[in-house]
């Protein structure tokens, strides 16, 4: 394939898709998987799509890796339309699966060359050593598959995308089974990707690596997109705080003052008094603390997190 269009080619947004609908049908009656899903993922961004089980994330993906027929709406990666410029737009997109298909009688080295192969990429510009040096696996290049662990053949997926110099990587659940060391090598690798300019998917069921890494979040409920923007913008639409109180001796019962922040005794016995930044002002909470009678030993914050605007949005959908 021609890799010379998608090096140049530069537009506004790595993916772009307009109504994606999927509906399948069959026995068990109708059932909408994709509800008109509109989404912007732009050049360069390290992009986060989060979703319960069954929420349509995997049939998104699917959908731009060909593996789907979408129903109506339109999607394009790169650029390239996905049903007018189908190997266009294969051709810009590498996509690491949940699952571990790997030939377990091939080694990384020839996984890696027939995969390269598969995109017509030429032997002369083929960058097998290096991208198995990259994903720590060059010791394992001769290696067969079937003797690697299980991060090590996650790696191997991240390493198999990886050989026609995609512009965009969609990663699905890199990390799942994969222990904290591998996972750490692994999102180094894939942050010195995205420093150099490809543009990162990533779904996740673990939210803290999504807010740690990612700069703009879409989370997908029932097949309908909830919630699409910067990372900062969306955790301040949950104008939620918690302030975290440790007093001399301990309490056994929230002081009557207290009672309108909703006050939780947590296991540490440290109180946490939740409010909402834009209404009241700490100074308050501060001042009831004080005329309640209390000894403050200590004070901190407790900001909204991924997690919380993630059960919000998914909670609330009908």
């Amino acid at each position: 394939m021609d890799q010379t269009n998608i090096d140049t080619a530069l537009p506004d947004n790595a993916i772009e898709t307009r109504d994606l609908t999927k509906v399948y049908g069959g026995k068990q009656g109708r059932k909408v998987a994709l509800d008109g899903v509109s989404l912007d993922v732009p050049r360069g961004s390290f992009f986060a799509l989060l979703g319960p089980n069954g929420a349509g994330k995997s049939t998104f993906i699917n959908i731009l890796a060909g593996l789907v027929n979408k129903s109506s709406g339109h999607a394009a990666i790169w650029g390239r339309d996905i049903d007018r410029d189908h190997r266009g737009a294969k051709a810009a997109i590498g996509i690491v699966p949940q699952e571990l298909n790997l030939d377990p009688f091939f080694t990384p080295r020839e996984l890696l060359d027939v995969q390269a192969g598969m995109y017509g990429v030429p032997k002369s510009e083929r960058r097998t050593a290096e991208i198995l040096e990259a994903v720590g696996l060059a010791d394992k290049a001769e290696s067969y598959a079937r003797t690697l662990s299980g991060g090590m053949r996650r790696r191997l997926l991240v390493a198999k995308a990886m050989v026609h110099n995609p512009p965009v990587l969609v990663l699905d659940e890199p990390t799942a089974g994969v222990d904290i060391e591998l996972r750490q090598s692994l999102w180094a690798y894939v942050k010195k990707l995205n420093a150099q300019g490809v543009t990162v998917v990533l779904t996740t069921h673990y939210l803290e690596e999504a807010e740690e890494l990612c700069d703009r979040i879409a989370i997908i409920n029932k097949g309908r997109l909830v919630a699409c923007d910067s990372k900062r913008a969306l955790l301040s639409r949950l104008d939620s705080k918690a302030l975290l109180v440790s007093v001399e001796g301990g309490l056994s019962e929230v002081p009557p003052l207290l009672a309108a922040y909703n006050p939780e005794i947590r296991p540490d016995g440290r109180l946490a008094l939740r409010y909402a930044p834009s209404a009241v002002p700490a100074g308050r909470i501060l001042e009831a603390i004080r005329d309640s009678g209390l000894s403050v030993r200590d004070l901190s914050t407790e900001e909204t997190d991924l997690e919380d605007i993630f059960l919000r949005l998914t909670s609330s959908q009908g």
